[in-house]
């Protein structure tokens, strides 16, 4: 069997930046990607744009669906790859795949069914309800593909390859390119499909990435030796992946419900307080790519470890990829302190907005560090099979603590929206904290019974 990368042996610090660069790199096009999705929107008409906008609370369940159960799945794989446990590895890989077909199948139906009354609780009618289920049924018509990518992808992963995704991405952001004007226009024998053909669009790359990256899993041999049989359905498996995948799923859920709760608050101030955390938002975003590929590779590194039980290596990661992190994050820091003003005056000329971001940007470059700590961490615990702590302490960074700091903060200390800054502040150091010490206990435990194990 050809394994692509193993991930046991080989020195840590190569291995976190042969993984972190690439899918780094492949995330800035995947966000590329939204942006040349909003620039088409925009041409097509405001209510166009703004049906893309409400339609991405919809849409985010698929994201949340897939990135969580592809991250239990590479969880799975990982530790069953490190055990040198193949025969397991690669009866994941194909209950993961049937597990993603169904799931794929509930998600489209139960989408189609619940998307109408959604958009109308969020606002929609008339023209405006229409454009946005004109977008997500043709989205919810490809759930299958974006699950199915990003199965692949957790295979991948699982075995330390990053740059196939990375590939995949930058295709898909230059298809996209092309796509996008082409459906919505029409032209070549392809009739106009206005908001519908964006959407068509982003379906059809899915469906290329998905024999794309399939074909490289094909190639890696994780699946040789696999059988119809070891594809059908089985209770353990499933059971497996919906217990590491479910809880990252609904953690990726409270991003989601996060947004509203600081929006209710900033919806306080104005509109002009709304629109700068978002443009200031997407400022964040893109300095905080680099950290995101040190994610990745803290999961596929410490997953084929803890399958091997070699602790002091996932000591090890963790404390490297955070000095990692420590570098992108102070760069980060002064480029976004020093030029906050600047970058969110790319997005808007308003100087009201553009005065409310950069103070925002000024107070965040300080929280990047956080960032860091509380993710690097979170892989590290997904890594080693414990995925319900992500679900515990995003609830708590994004609804609980949000909504009692900004509360105690802005109406009861009336510090006014910087509160909501400052509460951000708090909040995710705060989360940072806790998680940094929960990994470390969890990982003494780990190390203990480890040792227990060898004297058995």
């Amino acid at each position: 069997m050809s394994i692509h990368r193993d991930l046991t042996t080989a020195p840590i610090p190569e291995l976190i930046r042969q993984i972190a660069i690439p899918a780094s790199i492949g995330l800035f096009f995947n966000t590329m990607y939204n942006v040349v999705d909003t620039y088409f929107g925009g041409m097509i008409s405001i209510q166009a744009l703004a049906a893309l906008s409400l339609s991405f609370p919809v849409f985010f369940i698929i994201i949340a669906v897939s990135n969580g159960v592809a991250t239990g799945t590479t969880a799975l794989i990982g530790a069953a790859l490190g055990a040198k446990n193949h025969d397991e590895a690669r009866i994941y890989a194909l209950q993961g795949i049937t597990f993603v077909l169904c799931i794929g199948v509930i998600l489209t139906i139960v989408g189609w069914y619940i998307s109408p009354p959604i958009f109308s609780l969020l606002g929609a009618s008339g023209q405006y309800l229409h454009d946005c289920l004109l977008y997500m049924d043709a989205i919810f018509a490809g759930t299958l593909f974006f699950l199915l990518v990003q199965m692949f992808n957790s295979m991948l992963n699982a075995q330390g390859d990053t740059k196939t995704f990375r590939n995949f991405l930058l295709f898909g952001f230059l298809l996209n390119v092309g796509l996008d004007p082409w459906f919505i226009y029409g032209g070549f024998g392809i009739p106009a499909m206005g908001i519908r053909g964006i959407a068509i669009a982003t379906v059809l790359v899915q469906m290329i990435g998905c024999v794309y990256v399939g074909w490289r899993v094909y190639r890696t041999g994780l699946l040789q030796g696999g059988t119809l049989k070891e594809a059908i359905p089985r209770f353990g498996p499933f059971k497996d992946i919906a217990w590491q995948g479910l809880p990252s799923s609904l953690n990726y859920m409270t991003i989601a419900l996060g947004m509203f709760v600081i929006t209710y608050f900033l919806s306080e101030f104005g509109q002009e307080a709304v629109a700068a955390y978002g443009v200031a938002i997407r400022v964040e975003q893109i300095a905080l790519l680099p950290t995101i590929g040190l994610n990745i590779a803290t999961l596929s590194i410490v997953a084929q470890n803890y399958g091997a039980q070699k602790i002091d290596r996932i000591h090890d990661t963790l404390k490297k990829a955070l000095q990692y992190g420590g570098v992108v994050s102070i760069i980060g820091m002064i480029a976004v302190f020093g030029l906050g003003r600047y970058f969110v005056g790319v997005f808007t000329e308003d100087l009201q907005v553009v005065q409310i971001g950069s103070v925002y940007l000024k107070i965040d470059a300080f929280v990047f560090y956080a960032y860091v700590v509380l993710f690097v961490n979170m892989a590290t615990l997904q890594g080693m099979k414990r995925p319900v702590f992500a679900l515990v302490i995003g609830t708590y960074r994004q609804i609980v603590a949000p909504y009692l700091v900004f509360y105690l903060l802005t109406h009861v200390l009336n510090f006014g929206i910087v509160g909501i800054w400052w509460g951000i502040f708090l909040v995710t150091w705060s989360a940072a904290i806790i998680t940094f010490f929960y990994a470390q206990r969890v990982l003494r435990q780990v190390r203990l019974q480890s040792i227990k194990g060898t004297k058995s």
